[in-house]
Parts: C-alpha cells; sequence; structure tokens
C-alpha cells in the first residue's frame, strides 16, 4: 500500500524530499533559484493563491489580467501559479519562444470542466435543429482553450466578470439569443442585470443532454450550460439572512458566480477586481461581509485591518484546486529551471490556439 506521500510524488513526479522540507528552507531556495534565473522569469500569481506562493510574484491579478501581462513579457519562462484554464490562455498570448509553466499539473478548475467539447459540439448541433441560426456562442474565460476555440470559430467571444454586461449586450445584438459556457450564475446574474426575466432564460444539461425551460422553447433568449464554480456554490442565502438579522451594518459584497438567489439579495455583486476596489475605496471602520475565495478574502483582511471584514460564510475553506499551487511545487519548477530543465509545460497546439483567440480578441476589441 502507497502513502499519501507516495501518492503525491507519484500524481506529479516532484522528489518527496520538497514534500517534507521545511519552509523556511524552501523560501531560501527558492529565493535563490530566482535570483539565479533574473530577467529569464517572470512569475504571474493569481488573486487566490496562497500567501507562501504570491510573495513570489512579479505580477498579481485575475485570470485574463495576467495572461494580458504575460503577453507584454519579452522572459523566457512565464511560471503561471493559477491554474491550468490560466496557462493555457498566457501560452497563447504568448510567443512561441517562451515556455509557460504550471507548478502542479493537477492545478484545474471544477467549472471549466464541467464543458468539455464533445459535450459542446453535441449542445450545439441539437441547439441548431432547435433554434437554428440564431445563437451567438459566448465563454466565460473561466474555461478550456478547447471551448474558446469553439466559440471563436463559430463567431462567438469571450467574457470575464468584468465585463460581462458588455458582452452580453453585445452577443444579444448580433442574434436573437446567447448560449452562455460554462457558468450559469455568471450568464443568470448578468442576463437579469440587463432586464432579461428569468422566464425568458433556459439551461442546457450536458450530462442529460436536454433543455431545461419554463418557457415556451420560441421564447427562450438565454441558455445557460448547466455549470458551475465549487468555490461561489457554498455562499447560501440563508449566509446573507444571517447576518441582516444579526449585523444590519454589515454590508454584504459577493462574486456573481454566486447564484442569483444570493446576489439578489446581496449589496454589491462584482468581478474579483471590483471586490478589491470596492474595499479598497471604503470607509476605515465599515463592516463587509465577502462572498468570494477565502485566500483572498484573508489578504484582504491583512491589508486593510482599520475594516472589519469576514467571509460571508464562516465555514469556507480556500479554492483547492487553485491551492495545489504551493511553496514545494513553485521551489520545485524554479530549481529545475536553474538546472535547465522545462517542467509542467502548457501548450496549446496552433489550431486551437489561433481560433480561441479570435473569440479573446473580439472581447479585448471592444
Amino acid at each position: 500500500m502507497t502513502s499519501l506521500l507516495e501518492e503525491l510524488q507519484l500524481a506529479d513526479a516532484m522528489p518527496a524530499h520538497y514534500l517534507t522540507a521545511p519552509a523556511d528552507e524552501l523560501h531560501a531556495r527558492a529565493k535563490r533559484a530566482r535570483e539565479l534565473l533574473g530577467d529569464r522569469l517572470y512569475i504571474l500569481g493569481h488573486h487566490y493563491q496562497k500567501d507562501e506562493v504570491i510573495r513570489y510574484a512579479d505580477a498579481t491579478g485575475d485570470s485574463l489580467q495576467l495572461s494580458q501581462i504575460a503577453a507584454q513579457q519579452t522572459a523566457d519562462f512565464i511560471l503561471f501559479c493559477g491554474v491550468h484554464f490560466m496557462a493555457e490562455t498566457a501560452d497563447m498570448l504568448t510567443t512561441p519562444e517562451q515556455a509557460v509553466i504550471l507548478p502542479d499539473m493537477r492545478a484545474g478548475c471544477s467549472m471549466a470542466d464541467m464543458a468539455n467539447i464533445d459535450q459542446t459540439e453535441r449542445a450545439w448541433r441539437e441547439l441548431q435543429e432547435l433554434f437554428g441560426d440564431t445563437i451567438t456562442p459566448l465563454t466565460y474565460v473561466n474555461s478550456t482553450a478547447a471551448i474558446k476555440a469553439f466559440v471563436g470559430r463559430n463567431g462567438g467571444a469571450t467574457v470575464t466578470s468584468s465585463n460581462a454586461v458588455e458582452m452580453v449586450e453585445w452577443a444579444l445584438g448580433r442574434k436573437e439569443r446567447m448560449l452562455f459556457l460554462p457558468d450559469q450564475h455568471l450568464g443568470r446574474n448578468t442576463a437579469v442585470k440587463l432586464g432579461i426575466p428569468l422566464e425568458q432564460m433556459a439551461v442546457w444539461d450536458p450530462i442529460k443532454q436536454k433543455l431545461e425551460a419554463e418557457c415556451a422553447v420560441e421564447d427562450v433568449r438565454v441558455i445557460l450550460w448547466k455549470g458551475h464554480c465549487s468555490v461561489h456554490m457554498n455562499f447560501l442565502p440563508k449566509h446573507v439572512q444571517n447576518l441582516r438579522a444579526n449585523e444590519p451594518d454589515r454590508n454584504i459584497l459577493v462574486h456573481p458566480e454566486c447564484t442569483h438567489e444570493v446576489v439578489s439579495i446581496s449589496d454589491y455583486a462584482g468581478s474579483t477586481k471590483y471586490i478589491i476596489d470596492t474595499i479598497a475605496a471604503s470607509e476605515p471602520g465599515s463592516k463587509w461581509a465577502i462572498g468570494t475565495e477565502m485566500n483572498l478574502v484573508n489578504r484582504l483582511i491583512q491589508d486593510y485591518p482599520d475594516r472589519d471584514i469576514v467571509s460571508l460564510n464562516p465555514y469556507m475553506c480556500p479554492c483547492l484546486t487553485m491551492n495545489r499551487i504551493d511553496l514545494p511545487h513553485l521551489t520545485w519548477a524554479l530549481e529545475e529551471l536553474v538546472e535547465g530543465r522545462v517542467i509542467n509545460r502548457i501548450t496549446v497546439d496552433p489550431q486551437t490556439a489561433d481560433e480561441a483567440v479570435m473569440a479573446l480578441q473580439k472581447m479585448l476589441d471592444k
């Protein structure tokens, strides 16, 4: 029988001694490797990363922002402390000579995994039969390169939580209907903000391969893929209701990946950047409950000690897949580069990249 340590080693081939080395030693080794690599290396850190990793980042931000920053760099190596789909986007926006590296290949995104290309192609065929050529596809940037490419070759675009309103408006201005992948909640919350009633929205279930609608098919304007963020699904209406009853003066600020039931009874809802900017602009002494990933909430608590900040869900934990990027994996990736070995390189084939960039470019041009 293998131990947990051996299982982890087998999962990503990282030598076991990285998992047993003291944190102080790993920090010293990571710092030394970073210095030796100099300007050949650029490190990107997503807002949801652990503090032990984010301290090494040359730039922090959300997924698309970091990929755009990567595109501006001349470094030989782009070390992306995030998840797989983010590194894919960075690879598509950088040159073929640059290597994009993900310290732990197991760092994925459950939401992105909820829409694979076979399911999407099958759904598209059935929706075309049902609605004809009346649908513009949109995909959240939290999706695989293959899904971005699908959207690109079918005339659609990518979306971020920051520009979702603008992009949904664009999509519905082009055609009568929109397919929104893979997060139903961002799609629903955005469409509601634009005044589209819930009764005109349907959900495509990729497992059952069927459209779930409460209205007549011809009245459907928004088709939502049945996907979600596993982190933001942990914020429930009861969390908001409990705070309203016990602390009515606490502002409730949530991410639009939360359900519509949560967003509709919160005070504010917006992207990760919006959340950070809102807290930065808030008054000292103000009270906040934030509904988003716990590493970010904890960082805001540290950065703004003169605000009273808590998590909307008191039992919340960090994003488990994002947190697979840790100090041992970061140190391993850095030391391998020092030795001239590129590990865990993320590459997207040229055709997929070209089609996916079409979808990204439509958004960036808006």
